[in-house]
């Protein structure tokens, strides 16, 4: 009869554990790309920006013109700084999220471990006492033989 195995709870709360860091790390990785494509858009607008101011000037510009040019400027590279922060605590938060998802991973395969070892010792003794079941079986049948033989001899 074979035994149950006694850590299955465990090994069902480091699944729920597993599933959890890897919906969070997903959630993470999506934030991580959300804020960087708002940086690169960022980034772009202004190089498209910095590309109009270029040619007004050629074109001569007055004063007040340029001045709100320079103002909305300063004001995108204000936007970029904040949005570099963001997407530097993005990434560290997602690093954090995989070391998490990494470790739930290396626990629940722990347990699994265990799990496929203690089935195989289960196994090998309902083997070991399939087997001896048969030889007494086996012994059995040899001696009954053996007695019905020389009953008719």
């Amino acid at each position: 009869m074979t035994k149950p195995f006694t850590l299955q709870p465990l090994i069902n709360l480091a699944q729920h554990q597993n599933d959890s860091a890897t919906r969070k790390l997903g959630q993470l990785n999506k934030q991580q790309l959300s804020a960087q494509s708002k940086l690169d858009m960022l980034q772009q607008y202004r190089k498209d920006y910095q590309a109009r101011l270029q040619a007004a000037t050629q074109n001569g510009i007055n004063p007040a013109e340029l001045r709100n040019f320079q103002e909305f400027m300063s004001k995108l590279d204000e936007a970029i700084s904040q949005q570099l922060k963001l997407v530097g605590q993005s990434k560290l938060s997602t690093q954090a999220g995989r070391g998490e998802f990494n470790t739930a991973q290396r626990k629940l395969k722990s347990f699994e471990v265990l799990q496929q070892r203690h089935t195989e010792t289960q196994n090998i003794a309902a083997a070991k006492s399939e087997q001896i079941a048969l030889d007494e079986h086996t012994g059995r049948f040899a001696s009954y033989k053996a007695t019905n033989s020389d009953e008719n001899s």
